[in-house]
């Protein structure tokens, strides 16, 4: 994960935590709420893995004994090693499965989880944040007036919150920021709608930027 994205990312869990009077806040703030969501990341992610870790050993235990007591093995003598059985593939099987394969996400999860907690720590990563967060300090009523021009038929005011903030986070970097290229900043969001919001949230969010990449930058 580069630092630019985890940047991105981090500002994000920073946007869901403000409440509307920004005036109140300053970078210490800012610093102070990514560290406690990060801290909350670690945690959910911990939780999560020994969840998943739990399915996992379950079925383990459920292979070693349906092994154990396979007809095939039972009348072996009781000093005797196990010889392998075929498993059938059953309903219960193939849920069984399912959780492996749940846990093998979790796990992915938990390590993408650890590489932005690791970054998050990085000066040029808390930089990036605090330089979007304070430039949405300044520029809110711009950045959301834009988004409300652009979003034909939509009341700003009910968008989907991660939607909204996805779309500050981007508009800020392309039209205030403007250090980093077009596409990057693009693309990124619409990773961070697929991840965090709805199926239909990446086509409407990349619609609404690609207008502001035409009349704004």
């Amino acid at each position: 994960m580069q630092a630019r994205r985890a940047s991105r990312e981090l500002a994000l869990i920073l946007f869901s935590q403000l409440e509307k009077n920004l005036e109140k806040y300053n970078s210490d703030d800012f610093e102070k709420i990514v560290l406690k969501s990060v801290r909350t990341l670690i945690s959910s992610s911990q939780e999560e893995l020994n969840i998943a870790t739990s399915g996992l050993s379950d079925t383990a235990q459920f292979i070693e004994e349906y092994e154990n007591n396979h007809p095939d093995n039972l009348k072996r003598p009781i000093d005797a090693h196990n010889v392998p059985v075929q498993i059938p593939l059953t309903s219960d099987m193939a849920g069984r499965i399912k959780t492996i394969l749940s846990v093998c996400d979790k796990a992915l999860n938990a390590l993408e989880t650890a590489e932005l907690c690791t970054l998050a720590q990085k000066d040029d990563v808390r930089d990036y944040i605090n330089r979007i967060a304070l430039t949405f300090k300044e520029k809110k009523q711009d950045v959301d007036k834009i988004i409300k021009e652009l979003a034909f038929g939509w009341d700003i005011d009910r968008l989907f919150k991660i939607d909204k903030d996805i779309l500050r986070i981007a508009i800020i970097e392309l039209v205030f920021m403007k250090d980093a290229p077009h596409k990057v900043v693009i693309d990124e969001a619409l990773e961070l709608a697929k991840k965090y919001s709805t199926d239909d949230s990446p086509s409407f969010i990349n619609g609404i930027l690609a207008k502001v990449v035409e009349r704004y930058v």
